[in-house]
């Protein structure tokens, strides 16, 4: 059964241009960058200083491996846009507003 699934999770980047797991890594991998960026852009935020460059590298990190599915990707229905799309404004605003909470605690 395991190796069903496997199989199945393989056809799926083969239908659609992708590596499943090169997807994976690139996401699981990102997260700690994900992190440090949120740190860095916290830790300037406090200081006063500007806060884009930190901010920029963090959205990176976060849409890291959609990049990846939408350069390498081909056939993509419309609708698993449309998800990502929701899940990339739903974690942005989140993470905004998480960021600016911890921004207010350090004040």
């Amino acid at each position: 059964m395991l190796a069903d699934l496997n199989q199945w999770f393989l056809s799926l980047g083969a239908d659609y241009g992708v590596n499943p797991y090169i997807f994976g890594a690139i996401y699981v991998g990102a997260i700690p960058f994900f992190f440090t960026s949120i740190g860095w852009l916290v830790k300037r935020a406090r200081a006063g200083r500007s806060t884009v460059v930190p901010t920029m590298c963090a959205g990176f990190c976060f849409v890291s491996a959609y990049l990846y599915l939408a350069v390498a990707g081909r056939n993509i229905p419309v609708w698993v846009w449309i998800f990502l799309g929701a899940l990339i404004v739903y974690g942005a605003v989140s993470t905004i507003r998480d960021t600016r909470r911890k921004i207010r605690a350090g004040q």
